[in-house]
């Protein structure tokens, strides 16, 4: 039987592995996601021979629900084993994440066997690195404007470096505490997220920017290199007193460390309208669509 424990900063290499033999575009696939986002939906991990297993549940009926796994082998055998996982606990198996590559893998081998439905709040925003690097043409004419408002600043970008560290883990507490009166479990999970990110800067291979108004840190994003040719934006904060700020960190960022790959992930919307209306407005190349599949 499958078993799932904590994953830790110990399963890198494993788990960069699977990860690698897969190349998946999805935001969820990298090491540095599972690790961090693990709070929000109680994430644990399995290994089945060469796959990689990622298991979470939903807070409304806490039914487990597992990512599409990465790795290399039998589908057939790794998903018979989960569904004898699922059987045992007596719920149905649902697979989430997945593509329309993955879904169309899936129909062959197994017909009938499972119905699917379109998760449009999970699908990633995917985009040209030269498009948010370069915002050229007219369907970039309002974010060019956005920077030449920013200009007036008097502002310094650059990378994170360790030093910073303090001051970009400020910057995102007061964020949180200026946003919300209570606690909010998703803001609760993405405040744990970005501690983790800067506790394990170095061994998760990130990458960070920031921002600096009157020496003091106005922006911070934090990405990874997501697969052969896809880089991921995991975190973007800004403050919104200094109009075009997030055009600002969004295309200083781009160029700092996306120039070298095709594509930039800025991952989904998880179905919030101003965030979706945010990321539809630098016109994405297209959305990676996921499903979720649940076995019969």
């Amino acid at each position: 039987m499958i078993e799932f424990r904590d994953i830790d900063i110990s399963d890198r290499e494993h788990i960069n592995s699977c990860l690698r033999k897969s190349d998946f575009m999805g935001c969820e696939y990298t090491f540095a996601n599972n690790m961090a986002w693990k709070r929000l939906a109680d994430s644990e991990i399995s290994f089945y021979k060469d796959f990689y297993i990622v298991r979470s549940f939903d807070r409304t009926d806490n039914i487990p629900y597992f990512n599409f796994p990465s790795g290399d082998g039998d589908y057939r055998e790794l998903f018979s084993e989960l569904k004898k996982y699922t059987d045992s606990l007596g719920v149905p198996l649902c697979i989430t994440g997945i593509t329309e590559k993955s879904l169309d893998m899936l129909k062959e081998m197994f017909p009938d066997c499972f119905t699917y439905e379109y998760d449009r709040d999970s699908s990633d925003y995917i985009y040209r690195s030269s498009d948010l690097i370069n915002l050229s043409g007219k369907k970039y004419h309002g974010k060019r404007n956005h920077l030449s408002h920013f200009q007036s600043f008097d502002y310094e970008f650059s990378l994170i470096q360790e030093k910073d560290f303090d001051d970009c883990i400020s910057f995102c507490t007061d964020d949180y505490n200026n946003r919300y009166q209570e606690d909010n479990h998703s803001s609760v999970a993405e405040q744990y997220a970005i501690n983790t990110y800067f506790s394990y800067f170095g061994e998760l291979r990130l990458i960070g920017g920031m921002i600096r108004i009157d020496r003091k840190v106005a922006a911070v994003t934090i990405g990874e290199r997501l697969n052969s040719d896809t880089f991921c934006v995991h975190i973007e904060k800004a403050d919104r007193n200094f109009d075009g700020i997030y055009t600002a960190i969004n295309n200083l960022f781009a160029k700092s460390a996306a120039a070298d790959y095709e594509y930039i992930n800025r991952e989904e919307d998880l179905g919030i309208d101003g965030l979706r209306k945010a990321k539809l407005s630098y016109h994405p190349t297209f959305l990676l669509d996921k499903y979720i599949a649940y076995f019969k």
